[in-house]
């Protein structure tokens, strides 16, 4: 984990052009590990700025700018009424969806410190459960919410297939 000062803020249109830049360098690595992840045009520029005028976009920055970005949801996500499985709670969540580290700060810890930073920010506003889910071959971020001690809940189908489904409570 690096020793510099992280922060979380919300994006502005002003991030959305380095947001961007993250999220492609998120789809090459996907590509290159044979995930079908994040590999049909999606997401794209317009769902960034959509996340980001929706108040939903946040960034992860150090004194060299936006090194990671996602979207994080206060409103509750559809897909997860229709749970192939059981949640942990039936009450209110902040999820993340889109989650992208930029090349130059991975294997660094910034996919967790992110989550991290979410989960203190979900504490502030009152909301203890924490979902989000992920491509069945997304080992990376599985591992991370392992470690940060979420639990398998069941199986999320979205236009471009199953996600596996994993919450924390806080």
């Amino acid at each position: 984990m690096t020793n510099e000062t992280l922060n979380l803020r919300k994006a502005t249109l002003e991030d959305a052009g380095r947001i961007w830049q993250i999220i492609q360098q998120a789809q090459e690595r996907m590509r290159l590990r044979g995930s079908n992840q994040w590999q049909d045009g999606y997401p794209n520029p317009q769902v960034i700025e959509r996340d980001i005028e929706h108040g939903y976009g946040y960034v992860l920055y150090n004194d060299t700018g936006v090194i990671a970005y996602a979207s994080v949801i206060f409103d509750g996500e559809p897909a997860y009424d229709k749970l192939e499985g059981k949640w942990l709670t039936d009450q209110p969540y902040v999820v993340v969806h889109r989650l992208a580290v930029a090349d130059e700060m991975l294997q660094q810890g910034i996919a967790t410190l992110f989550m991290q930073q979410v989960g203190d920010l979900s504490r502030e506003r009152g909301v203890y459960s924490f979902r989000v889910d992920t491509n069945y071959d997304n080992l990376s971020m599985q591992k991370v919410l392992s470690k940060l001690g979420f639990v398998y809940c069941g199986e999320v189908v979205y236009r471009q297939g199953d996600r596996r489904a994993y919450e924390k409570v806080l």
